[in-house]
């Protein structure tokens, strides 16, 4: 049995077809076949139900497969261990953050990072904590920057700083420029541009009013930061985000909440027992100065 029998079945698997299978790893449709055929041979039972308009994983293929993808994970982590370079003058560090992160706080970081280890090529992905606790535990991420609080069983968290959060204005406010707070009276009567509830900030607000029995006018929902922050900014909208955005961005003013929203926990995810490279220890280390 050879790796390319099991990438070819997990690719079957996956698109249900032969020929999108074949495709997707630029090989004839004839040579997949006879490859799967070659599998089940060695393994002597049926792995695909072939009966149907979609191909489908038998029983004995779905039990098999599990034990496929978690061998080739760990076959890939053994790959990235022998290109592993200690002293860090190549290798990769692949990073995932939610999306709040993405305006204040990546930039500053990753031009440090990059500065100090120029030859680590680095994947930098935005998506929702749920997502990226999902991609750690199957091996498709390295580090994660999120929040603390319950988490999927395969997935270990380092709290990293508190990150305070603050209704953030335009320049347009009534509020912009002053010293004024906004109390939850007032919050209540403010029109609000905020996350969708897919994102742990959402949830975060959310909770916040539920504790003050609030419910302030949502006149827009978005699932891109920099949407918000633009809207916000050309607007008379407000939004509830990270003081830290209103420093860094231009033409944005941060109005602290009475009483302060509870701070949140800035994280470092990993995936528990999984290899660290060099270039990830690297990053956790930098990370912890740079807080």
């Amino acid at each position: 049995m050879l790796l390319r029998h099991i990438r070819y079945l997990l690719a079957v698997a996956e698109h249900q077809n032969f020929t999108r299978a074949a495709e997707a790893l630029h090989v004839s449709q004839p040579t997949l076949s006879q490859q799967i055929r070659q599998l089940e041979d060695t393994l002597n039972v049926q792995l695909l139900d072939r009966s149907g308009r979609n191909i489908r994983l038998t029983d004995a293929g779905e039990a098999w497969v599990s034990y496929a993808r978690r061998a080739l994970q760990d076959l890939d982590a053994g790959r990235r261990a022998i290109h592993d370079v200690q002293e860090l003058s190549r290798g990769t560090l692949r990073l995932a953050m939610t999306p709040t992160f993405t305006a204040y706080l990546i930039g500053p970081l990753i031009q440090q990072f990059n500065a100090r280890y120029p030859g680590i090529t680095l994947t930098v992905e935005e998506m929702t904590q749920d997502r990226i606790e999902a991609l750690l535990g199957e091996d498709a991420l390295d580090i994660g920057i999120a929040f603390s609080g319950a988490h999927a069983a395969e997935v270990e968290s380092q709290a990293w700083f508190a990150e305070p959060l603050a209704l953030v204005v335009g320049e347009s406010h009534r509020l912009a420029g002053s010293d004024a707070s906004c109390g939850v009276r007032d919050l209540e009567k403010e029109a609000l541009v905020l996350l969708s509830r897919d994102f742990a900030t959402r949830r975060h607000i959310d909770a916040y009013c539920l504790q003050h029995n609030i419910a302030p006018p949502v006149s827009i929902e978005a699932n891109s930061i920099s949407a918000i922050i633009e809207i916000v900014r050309r607007s008379k909208l407000a939004t509830v985000l990270p003081e830290a955005i209103a420093r860094e961005q231009a033409g944005l003013h941060a109005v602290a909440l009475r009483p302060a929203m509870p701070r949140r926990t800035a994280a470092l995810l990993q995936r528990k027992g999984a290899y660290r490279t060099a270039a990830s220890r690297a990053f956790v280390e930098l990370a912890a100065n740079w807080a």
